[in-house]
């Protein structure tokens, strides 16, 4: 008892005596103390471990030491003699601002092709997977039957005279041009068995409104676009009940020009819920989402298939030709314009570009404005291996095809040695290449009508896999049509 009582007076006088002010001084600013101390170990670590990152490039692949040239003199050149001036518009290239290329071959030890080159398929191990057109083609077979059995879709109908019935319905004739895809696919849809005229039965809602056409309607025009949606939304969610149950999420819209990426600005809701189906599908934007948003392949209609397709009669290694309008453009050309092995040509040519691709084992794509360009679908249409310079492109139908089974993927800081990485590919890798483009062709195809597995029923497919697995029904007693 008295052991406990003197504890307990103990502790009760604790508190009580009196410390010297030094002392109280003391515990006030320790905690004060130790923070700043943490505060400045951080800032040394960051300090120190980002100057070795800078100074030394070996440590990543894609901070490289200073060139000859400045990224600057790339995207707006000072024009010597005939030399023309590079179109530039910083909305449009600001994500090439984050490279810079190095001007010594040795850069080819830092990138992901230092790897042994020609190996692109795994033949030296037991991994054979990357020559397979499908990640797993029992799944999709198995899905797209079920998707064609079951999947069905409901169109916000309008009159033949309404008065947006050009934005709103089908063409009457077979699209041409860059921005065909989109009005391809609403003409394909009207016809085809998915649609549903009962909402009920609906797995998704398609607002048939045509970005292209929009944009060539003097009543509307590129200044009017985000107008005339937000009042579309307004008008289909008071008329009707299906957009106000999920905000949006099972409707969706299709557009092939980069202008849509603005076009839903005054729609936020639509923005940040409705599905898109899209030719400029890029990563780097904030109103593209890849989970949620369908790339859609930017095609460019050809009559029939050329004559020959054959591999043993390309005798050029790699083609390009277009506009230099973006800084990658520009860095191809610096170091491959003069290639005898590499046809890297600046502006359009005199002749069918077609006869270029069918003698060339290679097509490049590169970004221009966009990460999009109908370059892919015409080297898969001629038979050409597309080369992709694209980076943060969400490629095409991509939940589906596993694309290094028909083309190649290169990094914007491997530009210098394309070629390397080109030549490295063996024999037997580029027949499978070739080989698994032919088989691929089918699915960057509009038909008239649609064909299976054609570009219509790959969007649809990419849409079926995005549809909610928990329908909303509403009462039968209701009608809205």
């Amino acid at each position: 008892m008295r052991m406990a009582r003197s504890s307990s007076v103990f502790m009760y006088n604790v508190p009580k005596q009196q410390y010297p002010p030094t002392f109280k001084l003391f515990f006030f600013f320790l905690p004060i103390g130790l923070a700043l101390t943490s505060f400045f170990l951080v800032f040394i670590y960051i300090y120190t471990t980002s100057t070795v990152l800078l100074t030394n490039p070996q440590s990543s692949p894609f901070l490289q030491p200073a060139t000859n040239y400045s990224l600057l003199d790339l995207i707006i050149p000072v024009p010597t003699g005939d030399e023309e001036t590079i179109p530039f518009s910083i909305d449009n290239t600001a994500e090439d601002l984050f490279f810079d290329l190095p001007t010594t071959p040795s850069y080819s030890k830092q990138t992901q092709w230092s790897l042994p080159l020609g190996d692109l398929f795994g033949f030296t191990g037991n991994n054979m997977n990357n020559t397979e057109i499908y990640h797993d083609t029992d799944t999709f077979l198995e899905d797209y039957k079920e998707m064609n059995k079951s999947f069905k879709i409901f169109v916000y109908p309008h009159k033949p005279d309404d008065p947006f019935a050009n934005v709103l319905l089908p063409v009457d004739f077979d699209p041409q041009g860059h921005y065909a895809s989109e009005l391809y696919f609403k003409k394909a849809l009207f016809n085809s068995h998915f649609i549903t005229k009962d909402p009920n039965e609906a797995d998704l809602f398609y607002m048939p409104f045509s970005i292209a056409d929009m944009r060539h309607d003097p009543r509307i025009g590129p200044e009017g676009l985000q107008d005339f949606i937000k009042s579309y939304i307004f008008n289909i969610s008071s008329k009707y009940p299906f957009w106000n149950r999920t905000g949006g999420a099972d409707h969706f819209y299709v557009a092939c020009h980069s202008i849509s990426r603005i076009a839903m600005d005054k729609a936020v809701e639509a923005k940040e819920n409705a599905i898109q189906l899209v030719c400029s599908s890029t990563y780097f934007v904030t109103s593209y989402f890849p989970h949620k948003d369908v790339s859609l392949p930017q095609i460019w209609p050809k009559e029939g298939d050329p004559k020959s397709l054959v591999l043993s009669k390309r005798n050029q290694l790699a083609f390009f030709a277009g506009q230099v309008n973006s800084p990658v453009r520009a860095v191809l050309l610096k170091h491959w314009v003069n290639d005898t092995e590499i046809f890297a040509h600046f502006g359009r040519l005199e002749s069918d570009d077609g006869e270029e691709q069918l003698r060339s084992k290679f097509c490049l794509h590169v970004k221009g404005f966009e990460v999009n360009t109908a370059r892919v679908t015409d080297a898969l249409h001629y038979g050409c291996v597309p080369v992709i310079l694209a980076n943060h492109y969400d490629l095409p139908f991509t939940d589906i095809l596993n694309w290094r089974s028909f083309s190649v993927v290169v990094h914007y800081v491997d530009i210098p040695v394309l070629k390397k990485i080109l030549q490295g590919i063996s024999f037997e890798e580029l027949s499978w290449l070739q080989n698994n483009v032919l088989k691929v062709r089918k699915h960057f195809k509009w038909n008239v009508p649609a064909v299976d597995y054609d570009a219509f029923y790959m969007a649809m497919y990419e849409l079926w896999l995005r549809k909610s697995s928990v329908r909303v029904r509403l009462s039968a007693s209701r009608e809205f049509i």
